[in-house]
């Protein structure tokens, strides 16, 4: 080995890397976006979870339970609801991960020295939010009581938990949904963004643009087999879910795969962006890696977002993909329709006609 010829090679290489500046900045990005991401969103410490509560009785009893559970740093009583229908509409649109609910007998038979039950329904469909509800609030309550009826005689109430959409706390119930929207969005996005790019870096492009094809023409015709697969993939997830992991699907499929599109033309709209900013496949693969990566630590899809530091909460709302996974999250576990997804699908929406817009100028500046 000649170390002449070596280190020639070594310093050739270097040269590349420094005269692409823009891929130089996203291999030196993408560390410090993971580190951020990974030791600040990649916690399950749950703290401030939003609870609603159902006092039937109304009275100073019942009120002091209520702070009780205010006094703890797991609970923040965010609704006070007057039926069972309210509280059910909170939940089936995640407004509130857990409910009290204190019968209109509680006053009554605490002082006549009867069993009182006082009842917590926990949102299953996050398993590690659900457990963090179920211990503390059941622990809350039984401190509590055990205090409130020391050397009064009285009979100790009881923490009835009752927990919905997925009662058995299994994981893989709130996983595989997730995953068809993860999956929509890698194979639409990075498939699409090297796609375009892969006939620039070929010196096909040109040959293309000479050619009668109209730009919506070319964009459709680059994009349809990929939105194909990707839905083939979607319901190759879906049927595996279903079948092998027993996952069961409470909601409309139709409404499914019609949100499902609208997320997916979104997607393909932003690989189409991202060809237009690329100059190489690599280039296009890095920057694609460098926005769907935030995403998924950002959108719920591993560490639940209550958990994070308000700043990435905000930051947050900017994700397409947290609105998807609420989106198929409540189809499939929960049954949701349209009408309490609307807020979702209005977002989804217009993020969707943003994208497109900048998408197309994009492209047909580049045809330019």
């Amino acid at each position: 080995m000649n170390a002449r010829r070596l280190s020639a090679i070594i310093y050739k290489e270097f040269l590349h890397i420094i005269r692409d500046p823009r891929t130089l900045a996203l291999i030196f990005m993408i560390p410090v976006v993971q580190m951020v991401l990974l030791g600040y969103a990649a916690t399950t410490d749950i703290n401030n979870i939003a609870l609603a509560v159902l006092d039937g009785d109304q009275s100073v009893e019942s009120r002091a339970l209520i702070r009780a559970y205010e006094a703890t740093n797991y609970f923040h009583v965010t609704r006070h609801v007057e039926s069972q229908e309210e509280l059910s509409q909170l939940l089936d649109h995640g407004d509130v991960r857990g409910a009290l609910i204190i019968p209109a007998t509680y006053t009554a038979h605490l002082r006549g020295g009867l069993p009182v039950d006082v009842g917590l329904i926990i949102d299953g469909s996050d398993p590690t939010i659900a457990r963090s509800i179920l211990a503390a609030g059941v622990q809350t309550g039984q401190v509590y009581f055990s205090s409130m009826a020391q050397g009064r005689g009285i009979a100790i109430p009881e923490i009835r938990p009752s927990v919905w959409y997925n009662p058995g706390l299994r994981s893989v119930n709130f996983m595989i949904p997730a995953l068809m929207g993860l999956i929509l969005q890698f194979l639409a996005t990075l498939v699409t963004s090297m796609a375009i790019v892969r006939e620039r870096e070929y010196g096909t492009m040109e040959q293309l643009v000479v050619t009668p094809i109209k730009p919506a023409e070319l964009i459709i015709g680059k994009t349809a087999p990929y939105v194909l697969v990707a839905l083939f993939d979607f319901f190759e997830v879906l049927v595996i879910g279903v079948l092998w992991f027993r996952v069961p699907v409470h909601g409309s499929l139709l409404l499914l795969l019609a949100l499902s599109l609208l997320f997916l033309i979104s997607s393909l709209a932003l690989g189409i962006v991202i060809s237009t900013i690329s100059g190489t496949q690599q280039e296009a693969m890095l920057m694609s890696f460098m926005i769907l990566m935030p995403s998924i630590f950002l959108s719920g899809f591993f560490f639940p977002l209550e958990a994070m530091p308000w700043p990435l909460q905000a930051l947050s709302y900017l994700v397409p993909l947290r609105y998807m996974l609420s989106i198929v999250r409540g189809i499939v576990l929960k049954g949701t329709g349209l009408a309490l997804l609307r807020t979702e699908v209005v977002i989804l929406g217009l993020y969707c006609v943003l994208i497109l817009w900048v998408s197309s100028t994009r492209f047909r500046k580049s045809l330019d």
